[in-house]
């Protein structure tokens, strides 16, 4: 089945020194980026992160710091990526939880401000959550009748995730192939954010969704406790939900 789609689609998987989205790096980035008209282009970057591959990273990827050592830093490529992002939907597995805010800290701490706000995100992971409830490599094997012999390679699990998403639109007759059902049907949650720590309630409304004020409204909060932003601010938080708890401020102002 050809992907009905309008505009470019990037499916993208990162391969990194860890998953904390504030302090660790990209150490190798695949796309795949999907044309309207069925052709894809194809690339992987590899990365240097600037700090040490910690062993146990090294042990799930297999990329060290001596294969990564003569690499460019993100800050080199983070132009060129964006570019390659520009006027793109995007797409991955668990890219909505990890990939996608992980891109974003590090085009931050670049100084690109790429506006994913214009993006739709589909994450296949989700779609197969709903649907089976199983990993990648079991998804692959489920749909596609392949085992994923490379996996955590991120040009493989990427090839892996375009195609497993293929295999849902054939397999199930109610997963739509419309770019905005599928971004619709990959959201757990209407994030404000990228990592979901403010969301969207019935009526549009900025809800916080974490700590002591979880549930309880961003404009209610920042009225009744005027050192919570001060707090957000200084605080270990990814950039983007530090930018937009300070637009909704500086809105109700």
């Amino acid at each position: 089945m050809k992907l009905n789609i309008t505009k470019p689609v990037v499916f993208f998987d990162l391969e990194t020194t860890g998953t904390n989205i504030l302090h660790d790096r990209i150490v190798e980035i695949s796309m795949i980026k999907v044309f309207p008209d069925g052709h894809d282009d194809q690339r992987t970057l590899r990365v240097n992160p600037t700090i040490p591959i910690p062993p146990e990273s090294t042990a799930i990827h297999h990329i060290s710091d001596e294969d990564v050592a003569d690499k460019p830093t993100f800050k080199q490529i983070a132009k060129a990526l964006a570019q390659s992002f520009e006027g793109c939907d995007i797409a991955g597995f668990n890219s909505n939880k990890f990939d996608i805010p992980m891109l974003a800290e590090e085009f931050a701490r670049a100084g690109v401000d790429f506006d994913f706000s214009r993006a739709r995100f589909i994450d296949v992971q989700t779609i197969f959550h709903k649907k089976e409830q199983r990993t990648l490599v079991a998804a692959y094997r489920f749909y596609c009748g392949k085992e994923l012999d490379d996996a955590h390679s991120a040009n493989a699990d990427t090839r892996a995730t375009y195609e497993v998403l293929m295999a849902q639109l054939d397999r199930y007759e109610d997963l739509p192939n419309d770019i905005d059902a599928l971004a619709e049907f990959s959201s757990q949650n209407k994030n404000v954010d990228l990592m979901g720590r403010m969301i969207y309630d019935d009526q549009h409304r900025e809800v916080i969704n974490f700590g002591k004020y979880k549930g309880q409204l961003v404009t209610e909060v920042l009225r009744k406790d005027p050192g919570y932003l001060g707090w957000i601010q200084q605080g270990d938080f990814p950039s983007d939900f530090k930018r937009k708890i300070m637009a909704i401020r500086l809105r109700n102002k």
